[in-house]
């Protein structure tokens, strides 16, 4: 985690530092609190702004759906994988393959048309290129995670056409902390892999209150995971099979950051340099194709991936400069390494090294209409190594330029972007398939205010994504997918045009939105399979055909009583989205509906929680894809607070998830009939803030 290794953000920060410091010389006005920062258990305060958003919008105040975690919501949602951390929330589930990976899915979509983002900057991985890659984030860490869909994730272009999930961790400190230092930490073991996770975070700041600190690190071990019944769907068949027990899933990980920011009265800038260290297994079922004479090796001796990350941010805010509100440039730089081991042989390794600069201009509120500008360069080189390299070693430059606007006129507000973006995707050695692709994307969106209460919302935008180079060069085993993948130089822009409406009502006591949406792709770009086999394996080829992605996302909450026996609050929820291509036939790996009940109550130091989730059989199936029997989920939490003294709690806490040792086959997971998930499990742990 040397900074020396980090030569370019360092230099950017240096400038950063040394031409904003007169600008941001007064000292700070006002205070920040921590979302964890507290007199009793973290509470959310106020109105949550989404940090992802270029204009810095409260989540009441967007037309567009977008669902913010944060304080003990997040607290008690977490998990080991940001696609499990989020995966309660309408409209998404996690594309998970063992304990050591889970990726988010929305609305249906995953993959490269997920963006996952680490304080509004890529994250620098590989996880979009195989669902057994994992994503280079630690929940644990986050203040705030931000799940925005549909139109609201324009300004990250097609790599979100889907949806974009935002980890807001505070490692570039933005405000002066009300103490000169402040933390938290939390240990935890739970049942269901014999976990052990310990977090410590601080933060503090200078007595002029200009200088400002943060330093975070996390570990975790866990033993293979526990699971009911036998790890593959027809294991009772198998007289060697062993119940369960879901082998070669153990797992370490290892991260930590430091952070540093000059504070004034009209901005800050800072820098931070970050690690993430993980090792995991991969479950049997998959990487299990190898060589002549190598597949019983690889299956005995198991396969386990180890991923390390070497990562720094630039980050700077300048307010109230000529004609702009605010001014943020931003800056990250990547080196990233994941290398497969086959027992003590290396199978694969990938080498992606990114660096990516934005900056978003926010313009003073001209009339009605407050609106920002920004622009956005990225460049990276990936290279993959080994016998099972499938995608050959690129270059990828990306640039874009983009827009955005929202006005309120008397009941109605208004919404409106743009974004124009240019992808250039050189192979190392095969100058011949350079590609050079332009996007245009645009998005316009409203509320009306009906009443006080309710209000109705839609919006309507077309989306557009450059193909990846997975989708335009592979060409070898895909041992993840136990498939032979082609790709298809000749593929075009992924071109998408989405609908959808809202309804909402607000009160104090009852909040509740639905909303219904379609998606209308003309090349809707993914893996068909021909029938035919190569070296043993399924050919499946990247190819493009009209598709279309329908569906409804809603969402209840009702305070039932607040009195002297607690706050009493129930939550309904559910999704359910249908993804087909034009000609009739299901695209893969759609999650099937979900309907689910929440009770929350909280008396003064006491939270407790029960939730139940019903998610249907998957019975929508594409061509030679396997079905999933329904099932339900049931979910505890409790915890106690205490406040030693003032500004120092302690709190200890009792998750339980799965409480009646289901089997659940994820219809997400490509591993779905081979590594279901986790049994009944009880996590026990212990949180402290000072």
């Amino acid at each position: 985690m040397s900074l020396s290794r980090h030569p370019l953000s360092l230099a950017c920060t240096a400038v950063l530092l040394c031409g904003l410091a007169p600008a941001l010389s007064k000292a700070q006005d006002t205070q920040h609190t921590d979302p964890h920062t507290h007199s009793a258990a973290p509470v959310q305060v106020g109105k949550v702004t989404v940090r992802a958003s270029a204009l810095k919008t409260a989540v009441e105040d967007l037309t567009q759906p977008v669902t913010v975690l944060t304080a003990e919501r997040l607290d008690q949602v977490k998990a080991n994988s940001l696609g499990e951390t989020v995966s309660g929330v309408p409209g998404v589930q996690s594309a998970s393959f063992g304990p050591g990976v889970g990726r988010p899915v929305i609305r249906g979509m995953d993959g490269s048309r997920v963006q996952v983002l680490s304080n509004g900057m890529g994250i620098g991985d590989v996880s979009a290129v195989s669902g057994d890659h994992a994503v280079a984030v630690e929940p644990f860490l986050a203040d705030q995670i931000e799940v925005l869909k549909g139109a609201a994730t324009l300004m990250y272009g097609g790599g979100s056409v889907g949806g974009a999930v935002n980890v807001s961790d505070g490692r570039i400190p933005e405000h002066a902390s009300g103490d000169p230092l402040s933390g938290r930490s939390e240990f935890r073991y739970n049942s269901a892999s014999r976990e052990r996770t310990g977090m410590l975070r601080l933060d503090g700041t200078g007595l002029d209150g200009h200088l400002a600190i943060h330093a975070d690190a996390i570990i975790r071990n866990a033993d293979d995971l526990r699971i009911p019944g036998y790890a593959d769907l027809h294991g009772a068949e198998d007289e060697d099979a062993v119940a369960g027990i879901l082998p070669n899933t153990a797992l370490q990980t290892r991260s930590g950051a430091l952070g540093l920011s000059w504070i004034g009265s009209r901005g800050f800038a800072g820098m931070s340099a970050s690690q993430f260290h993980t090792e995991y297994g991969i479950p049997e079922g998959a990487h299990t194709h190898g060589h002549e004479g190598e597949e019983e090796y690889a299956e005995e001796a198991g396969v386990r991936i180890v991923m390390n990350q070497q990562r720094s941010d630039a980050k700077a805010s300048i307010e109230r400069i000529g004609p702009f509100a605010s001014i943020r440039p931003q800056f990250s730089n990547s080196r990233y390494e994941h290398t497969e081991w086959e027992g003590d042989q290396i199978g694969t390794t990938f080498h992606n090294r990114t660096r990516e600069a934005r900056s978003d201009f926010l313009f003073k509120p001209w009339g009605r209409w407050t609106q920002a500008v920004g622009v956005t360069f990225g460049d990276e080189h990936q290279d993959a190594i080994g016998d099972e390299a499938f995608i050959p070693s690129t270059h990828v430059r990306s640039s874009a330029l983009y827009g955005f606007g929202t006005g309120q006129f008397g009941a109605w507000t208004v919404e409106a972007g743009a974004r124009l973006g240019r992808t250039e995707l050189q192979l190392r050695d095969v100058s011949s398939a350079d590609r050079r692709m332009d996007t245009v994307s645009a998005a316009l969106s409203a509320r009306y205010a009906l009443t006080p209460n309710w209000s109705v919302s839609g919006g309507l935008d077309h989306a557009e994504r450059a193909p990846g180079v997975e989708e335009l060069h592979a060409y070898g085993a895909h041992v993840a997918t136990q498939t032979f993948e082609i790709g298809d130089p000749n593929l075009d822009i992924e071109k998408a045009l989405r609908g959808e409406l809202g309804l909402k009502y607000q009160s104090r006591k009852l909040r509740g939105n639905v909303s219904v949406y379609r998606a209308r792709f003309d090349q809707f770009t993914y893996l068909h399979e021909t029938g035919n086999e190569v070296e043993g394996l399924t050919e499946r080829r990247w190819q493009q055909a009209p598709a279309t992605f329908t569906g409804v996302d809603a969402e209840l909450s009702w305070t039932m009583a607040d009195n002297d026996n607690g706050r009493w609050e129930w939550r309904l929820f559910g999704d359910t989205v249908r993804a087909k291509l034009t000609d009739g036939a299901n695209l893969p790996r759609i999650s099937p509906a979900r309907i689910g009940s929440e009770w929350n109550w909280n008396l003064n130091d006491w939270r407790a929680g029960l939730t139940a989730m019903r998610v249907a059989a998957a019975r929508n199936l594409a061509p030679g894809e396997t079905p999933t029997k329904g099932y339900t989920l049931v979910n505890a939490h409790l915890s106690w607070h205490h406040d030693v003294r003032d500004g120092v709690g302690l709190e200890l806490f009792a998750d339980a998830t799965n409480l009646l040792d289901q089997e659940i086959r994820n219809a997400t997971s490509i591993l779905k009939d081979s590594a279901p998930q986790a049994g009944r499990g009880i996590a026990v742990g212990v949180r402290t803030y000072f």
